[in-house]
This record gives structure tokens, C-alpha cells and sequence, in this order.
């Protein structure tokens, strides 16, 4: 766990990163390589699979000791998968303006610009938020070690 944090920390305070346009379904490019891309369509499987409630998928993704932070605090694998799985939160998608990722040995970190639409009590919302997804590989597979969600101030944007 504090190594995630640490890694995180580091992320976002200090690591320069180059970026990957691309919005969904299509997220590889030109410019990233067979890694970034591997992890951008982790990450893309990952925002189809919160929003279909395929929580089997998830639970393969998920790390056992992976942390999730929202504007409503933080918890761990079981809570977000039975918020995902029981509908109280009820993702339909992530609109994805830009992603990023940087590699630390064995830790990719993307950063991903979204406006996350969901339903929430019955009404659809749609918020801008940076993203912070840290994946690690163990045995050749990666894990999700950690979603964090931070709500962005400028205006959502609109198809």
C-alpha cells in the first residue's frame, strides 16, 4: 500500500510524461508503443467492464490490497466491486480526452483527461476528472493497484 502511494506521489509530483491522444474506442496511436498500449487497452477493457458489471473480469484486474479513491473517499477491492456490481453507483462510460502513461520498473502509471458519465439515484451525471490508474505486473500479468479519481474545474465537454 505505501508503496503505491509513494509511486503515485512520485508520478504526479515529479515524472515528465509524454502523451497519447486518443479518445474511445480506439485508443492506440502511432506514437505508443506495444506497452502503452497494452495498458491503454487494459485500461479501456477496464471502463467497459465497470460499466457492463462484469465484476468476474474485475476481479481478475483488481489487485486483493488495490485502493480507490472518489469525491466520496476511499476503499478497497470488495466495496468497489459491490458498488459496481449493486448498481449505487452505476458507470456507463468514460469519455477519454487524453491518457498517458509512464513505466517505474515494473509499475505503469497512466493518467487518463475523462468526463465520466454515470447514473447516480436514477439521474445521469457527467463529470471531468483526472484519472489515475497504477498497474503492476506480477507473474507476467498486470494488476490494478489503485483508481483515483480527481474532479477537474473546467466545463464537461459535450458531444
Amino acid at each position: 500500500m505505501k508503496k503505491v502511494i509513494i509511486v503515485m506521489f512520485l508520478c504526479i509530483a515529479s515524472v515528465q510524461l509524454s502523451y497519447a491522444q486518443a479518445k474511445l474506442p480506439n485508443f492506440t496511436t502511432t506514437n505508443t508503443t506495444k506497452s502503452e498500449q497494452e495498458i491503454l487497452q487494459l485500461s479501456q477493457d477496464k471502463w467497459r467492464w465497470m460499466a457492463d458489471k462484469t465484476v468476474d473480469s474485475l476481479k481478475v484486474l483488481f489487485d486483493e490490497k488495490s485502493v480507490f479513491v472518489h469525491m466520496g473517499g476511499s476503499w478497497g477491492k470488495e466495496q468497489e466491486l459491490s458498488v459496481i456490481e449493486s448498481g449505487r453507483i452505476h458507470y456507463k462510460k468514460a469519455e477519454v480526452y487524453s491518457a498517458a502513461v509512464n513505466f517505474i520498473g515494473n509499475t505503469a502509471i497512466l493518467l487518463n483527461d475523462i468526463d465520466l458519465v454515470a447514473v447516480v439515484g436514477g439521474n445521469e451525471v457527467i463529470n471531468p476528472f483526472m484519472v489515475t490508474e497504477v498497474y503492476i505486473k506480477e507473474n507476467g500479468k498486470w494488476k490494478m493497484g489503485s483508481l483515483t479519481f480527481s474532479r477537474l474545474s473546467r466545463p464537461v465537454k459535450m458531444e
